[in-house]
């Protein structure tokens, strides 16, 4: 039986990265030692991170002009250290609050500033992205907090707000390197790993050079982004067999047509999987607005919530594994991300389907 992980995160990876780890974890290329094994400092693996910068650069065409830092703590450290480089004296920042990775964040920068919430769709249980003729921005903000999917609620959007001067800090976990994105229109870009990079364990930020050097008073100089950035993310240990596993995914992703035929690939399972949630006649629905609908995270209920506990204990059997909703909001969710291949997305549909009408 074919196992599909539909997990959130923790999450699928492409198995040729999976089965080329395999066959280099004892001796990776004749050097007799695992990448796990290796010194940091040594000649092998510096060559295999700065081989992971490059491609990294080159799938998503980052200018010269910004920092491409390896790090550890997750998107959740972010949540600090962003609020701590970017203030640069200012006072107040701007957050959009579309779910719940969205209000984490804002509940870590007030430690460190004002947060001005330029607008919110709680109103709608985050169920939407409001419109940018809403937004309440500060002209004098030190940035702008976006958060362009939910991992949660799987609301996404794909268009940016004219930020004039302000520097934009998007969190691209859930979503970086699904579809291209200009990286020259933000200030910072941030992921963890562990959606479709890589192992967790590994945080990327991509941040324009003009924006570290200025940190608040107080800053662990682990959290300065200048220290890692002077240092080629070695200041300290790097978690390299995440940085590893995320070069041998890029070379992967380069060798299949880089992020726009990726962007192609997602969006044929994200519509097969939102089709067949729509034409259940209303055995399945979608909260989201159809225009925010996430292409990675995909969440639905049954029109009986008793029917849940049958349908994840048939999923499993099925080997459709980790369907059950974020404990926040219930139901089921679909994390379909780039290493989620269609035929898993064919095979939950197939499901879905037949277990609608044995219980119609």
């Amino acid at each position: 039986m074919t196992i599909y992980n539909f997990s959130a995160g923790p999450a699928v990876l492409p198995k040729e990265v999976l089965q080329q780890a395999q066959a280099e974890l004892i001796d990776w290329q004749g050097s007799g030692m695992s990448v796990m094994e290796m010194s940091h400092r040594g000649k092998e693996f510096m060559g295999i991170a700065a081989q992971a910068e490059a491609d990294l650069r080159e799938l998503m065409g980052i200018p010269a002009n910004y920092k491409v830092l390896f790090l550890q703590g997750g998107a959740s450290m972010q949540f600090a250290m962003i609020p701590m480089n970017l203030l640069r004296g200012k006072t107040t920042a701007d957050y959009l609050n579309t779910g719940e990775w969205s209000k984490k964040a804002i509940s870590e920068a007030k430690k460190y500033g004002a947060v001005n919430v330029v607008a919110s769709s709680a109103d709608g249980n985050f169920s939407y992205v409001p419109d940018f003729s809403t937004w309440q921005c500060d002209k004098d903000a030190a940035y702008l907090h976006i958060t362009p999917n939910e991992t949660i609620g799987g609301v996404e959007f794909d268009w940016l707000p004219e930020t004039g001067s302000v520097p934009l800090v998007a969190d691209m976990s859930s979503t970086i390197l699904s579809r291209p994105v200009d990286v020259s229109k933000y200030g910072l870009i941030y992921a963890g790993a562990q959606k479709n990079i890589g192992p967790a364990g590994l945080t990327i930020v991509i941040v324009r050079e003009d924006l570290i050097g200025q940190v608040v008073a107080g800053t662990p100089t682990m959290l300065d982004y200048k220290t890692h950035a002077d240092n080629d993310s070695m200041y300290n240990t790097p978690p390299t067999y995440g940085i590893y596993i995320a070069g041998l995914v890029f070379q992967m992703l380069k060798r299949n047509g880089g992020i726009k035929a990726m962007e192609k690939t997602n969006i044929a399972k994200a519509g097969l999987l939102y089709k067949a949630i729509d034409n259940s006649g209303g055995f399945y629905h979608c909260p989201v607005a159809k225009s925010n609908r996430s292409r990675m995270n995909v969440p639905f209920t049954l029109k009986d919530a008793q029917l849940d506990g049958a349908f994840i204990k048939q999923a499993d059997a099925r080997g459709l594994l980790q369907l059950k909703g974020h404990r926040s909001v219930g139901g089921m969710r679909a994390s379909i991300y780039n290493a989620m291949p269609l035929a898993g997305v064919e095979a939950l549909v197939a499901f879905m389907d037949e277990f609608a009408r044995a219980n119609a």
